[in-house]
């Protein structure tokens, strides 16, 4: 079975140009540009005979870029190939110490367990 996170990078792997992603946070060395992802939350959503039939996963990805808020063009279109509904887009506060600009948006996932 795929987990959500393996689902999330599987999909980050086809963005072209390449990007630099990992799960939150982002260590070592900074690039100019980056994403990190992150799991929000995970609701079971549908139940018969008392087993969970459906589950669904609110992952965010934070799009980090020094040059300005970064555009989410590549990343919604490979997280839509990859299944995925967009949810959620929010500008984060521009990191003092890096100055990296960044933008949050949020992806769902529904995940059948038959």
């Amino acid at each position: 079975m795929t987990t959500i996170f393996e689902r999330v990078e599987a999909a980050l792997g086809t963005i072209s140009p390449a990007v630099n992603y990992a799960a939150a946070p982002y260590k070592g060395t900074l690039p100019n540009a980056f994403i990190t992802h992150q799991l929000i939350n995970s609701p079971a959503e549908q139940h018969a005979d008392g087993e969970e039939t459906e589950r669904s996963y609110t992952v965010q990805l934070s799009l980090w870029d020094k040059a300005g808020i970064p555009s989410t063009t590549s990343v919604d279109a490979a997280m839509k190939a990859a299944g995925f509904h967009k949810g959620d887009v929010r500008q984060l506060p521009q990191d003092p110490q890096t100055h990296h600009y960044g933008l949050a948006v949020e992806f769902v996932y529904i995940e059948s367990q038959e």
